[in-house]
């Protein structure tokens, strides 16, 4: 009789797509995400629900999209409705813990978790104010943080990297985790910024070594939103070269130190001696765009910002093998129940996820859509990607398109969606592309509801002048910083 499988997913923060070593980047090193990829299958086209902590995060746990639970913003986190997954698992008697990082409202919600360890929540049930100020943005004075922390040494995000890993370690080394099947979800914080490594990890690159980011020196591209965006999020005023060099060997280093955490957590699984009867799925929340036409995070719908790494391996799962079929982190909830064996029901009615177990042994699928969508701060208008083919379509609401063609273009420097007026190749491509996108939502009225649930919201916290001065901070700070803020000592 064989065991039953256990599920583990374990998740970074902003960690991009093609910083790892499997995916063919020839600078980074991340040797354990390469071991995983090795003996399993690597999604290549995956990609977020939003390029935003948040409401991706209350995608994952829902297995829906962002415009269907109404998730928009880092003001408006997952407070345990619609039913998680893990809520699912749960109430078959399945022990389902988290250590680590989750960004929902509150540990006092029922998130369908056994048991918390170390969880992060939002700041104070509330999370990010401040982007709920579409309509009337501040200026975002943070934004000359993320330059300024580049550097050698420990952050609260590594520290609690470590003690998230440990806590992992002793939780798998519990003889109690053999007698019956499990599901853990361990979420790490790195390489989300701050930019500031410890020094094993940065000396494993050389600054004057890095790569030079997509489209260095020619400015943001060339429309409005994404100039509007750009100009919110202007991260990149603080940048010299010298600096930008500094933060990508930064941003390396986390990346292997990150690769490394995930390591000792396999490492443990493996000495546990439950490799073998459990399905692992690594993947990250969004990537982040380090450079890239201008951008440094996420917010937009750019690969290096809209794509996420994602490796699923144990049994079931073809090793050594890649698929080009598009994916998504709202298949999490569909795998979970998979590899649990646990039925679809009722509740998941409409749910856009497939089993990774199933996507890893199908063929490829070129007519099955990739899809995100941004509702967040610093963004006047909603946008909309879908990916099919090797094309990919971004709908911004009341604006021009973006049109790629990925074969052609990999690093997405040229819009084809101008081509559209002579071109009938474009035009078709542009057509489908809208059309797949509403068979989705309709973002005319997706875009009416988000800006109208998010007036409510902001006069739900007191109105915008609330939102201005509450809440204000450039990441999210650890569960000790935030205890010390409600303690009210200086962090």
């Amino acid at each position: 009789m064989s065991r039953a499988l256990n599920f583990l997913v374990l998740i970074s923060d902003e960690h991009r797509k093609d910083v790892m070593g499997c995916a063919g980047h020839t600078i980074v090193k991340t040797p354990n995400l390469d071991a995983l990829a090795a003996r399993g299958t690597m999604f290549a086209a995956a990609y977020t629900p939003s390029p935003m902590c948040v409401p991706t995060r209350a995608a994952l746990a829902t297995g829906d999209w962002v415009h269907k639970t109404g998730h928009w913003d880092s003001a408006t986190p997952y407070a345990g409705q619609p039913r998680s997954w893990m809520r699912q698992l749960r109430d078959t008697g399945r022990e389902v813990v988290s250590i680590g990082k989750l960004h929902f409202r509150s540990a006092e919600d029922d998130n369908g978790f056994s048991a918390e360890i170390l969880p992060m929540h939002v700041v104070g049930g509330v999370g990010w104010a401040v982007g709920l100020l579409r309509d009337n943005p501040p200026p975002y004075d943070s934004a000359a943080e993320l330059a300024a922390d580049v550097g050698i040494g420990s952050s609260t995000y590594t520290d609690y990297d470590l003690d998230i890993t440990a806590a992992a370690e002793v939780w798998l080394a519990d003889p109690a985790r053999r007698g019956q099947p499990w599901v853990a979800f361990v979420s790490l914080v790195s390489p989300h910024y701050p930019l500031t490594c410890p020094e094993e990890w940065y000396n494993l690159y050389d600054p004057a070594a890095m790569d030079l980011p997509v489209g260095y020196g020619a400015g943001l591209p060339d429309h409005a939103e994404l100039r509007n965006i750009g100009a919110f999020y202007n991260y990149d005023d603080y940048f010299d070269e010298q600096k930008m060099r500094e933060a990508k060997a930064a941003y390396y280093g986390l990346t292997s130190f990150m690769d490394h955490c995930i390591g000792r957590v396999i490492a443990a699984l493996k000495a546990s001696g439950q490799l073998e009867n459990t399905v692992v799925v690594y993947v990250s929340d969004h990537g982040d765009m380090m450079g890239d036409q201008g951008f440094w995070t996420k917010q937009v719908m750019y690969e290096a910002s809209a794509g996420v790494p994602m490796i699923a391996a144990g049994p079931g799962i073809p090793a050594g093998q890649k698929v080009a079929t598009c994916s998504n982190l709202t298949d999490i909830a569909a795998t979970a129940r998979d590899v649990c064996g646990l039925a679809d029901d009722a509740g998941n009615a409409g749910q856009p996820g497939i089993s990774l177990r199933k996507l890893a042994n199908s063929p490829y699928d070129p007519d099955r859509t990739g899809f995100s969508e941004y509702h967040d701060g610093g963004s006047k208008t909603g946008s909309f990607m879908v990916r099919w083919r090797d094309w990919k379509y971004v709908h911004y609401v009341g604006h021009p398109p973006q049109l790629f063609d990925l074969a052609s273009d990999p690093h997405e420097l040229v819009n084809r969606a101008r081509e559209g007026v002579n071109d009938p190749a474009i035009a078709a491509a542009l057509a489908e592309g809208e059309r797949r996108l509403r068979a989705i939502c309709d973002p005319d009225a997706v875009n009416a509801r988000a800006f109208a649930d998010q007036r409510r919201r902001i006069e739900e916290l007191g109105g915008e002048e609330a939102c201005r001065t509450a809440f204000v901070f450039n990441h999210t700070p650890t569960p000790s910083e935030q205890a010390k803020m409600r303690e009210g000592s200086p962090l």
